[in-house]
């Protein structure tokens, strides 16, 4: 569980929240038409930006958001200098005893005591890891159209709420529920975009950046035992994928 997604989330909505009840009736803030314009819109462009499969995908996209699945760069490096030496001491079939739970590591096993040269499963697991880069990206895209498009519809909203407006200026009853349209409406949009579209958006866009960066660990590790890189050598080597003052975190 990513505990900082949950207290950002947490404070951004909370704050919101007591500015509203300090202000008056929670109510006031709660206009149909306005949600309808740009919840349902929103998810109208959601429909025309993207294949169908996508946007029913976002539930389990957000969800990314909150439950961290990453590998520690630190114990990837440390589980590949271990089959580095288990495959120096007892050579590369020796692996096929070594079980991982993740999978890209599992995969490049496999590979390497299925016999893979380097070069073949250099490019193997760069294309496994492309394949994921875009799947990710994806899921990003789906969150970004949702910053993009909240705002656009509350703009929108803003419009048709200041037309009904001057078009009701000798009917006093009717300004009031079409400037609720005109306001509303931009909050709406601007609150879903700043509050938690962009924000989870911008969260997923690190964790995959972190999971590129592990996944890269994995295939330059791999390949390095597949070479016969001295394991002392190859840990070095991967140790330089890290931050200076964590390369010391890692056990020899």
């Amino acid at each position: 569980m990513d505990f900082a997604t949950v207290i950002g989330l947490t404070i951004s909505i909370s704050l919101n929240v007591w500015a509203i009840l300090m202000g008056g009736s929670f109510l006031l803030f709660v206009d149909a038409p306005s949600v309808a314009i740009v919840f349902g819109g929103t998810i109208g462009s959601l429909f025309t930006k993207h294949p169908m499969k996508e946007v029913f995908s976002t539930v389990g996209v957000v969800s990314n958001a909150f439950v961290v699945k990453i590998p520690n760069p630190q114990d990837m490096i440390g589980q590949i200098i271990d089959m580095a030496n288990i495959a120096r001491k007892d050579g590369i079939l020796a692996l096929e005893k070594v079980k991982s739970n993740d999978t890209f590591l599992q995969s490049a096993i496999n590979h390497c005591v299925d016999g893979a040269d380097p070069e073949f499963l250099e490019s193997v697991l760069n294309k496994e890891l492309e394949y994921l880069s875009e799947r990710h990206s994806a899921g990003i895209a789906i969150l970004e159209s949702i910053g993009d498009s909240a705002p656009a519809y509350g703009m929108l909203g803003t419009l048709i709420g200041l037309v009904q407006m001057l078009a009701s200026m000798d009917d006093p009853a009717a300004i009031g529920p079409a400037m609720a349209v005109a306001i509303l409406t931009t909050l709406y949009g601007a609150f879903v975009a700043n509050v938690i579209a962009l924000p989870l958006a911008n969260k997923l866009g690190i964790y995959n950046r972190e999971e590129q960066l592990v996944r890269r660990i994995v295939i330059d590790g791999m390949i390095g035992i597949q070479k016969g890189v001295n394991p002392r050598m190859l840990q070095e080597s991967l140790k330089t994928a890290l931050p200076p003052r964590l390369r010391d975190t890692i056990r020899s």
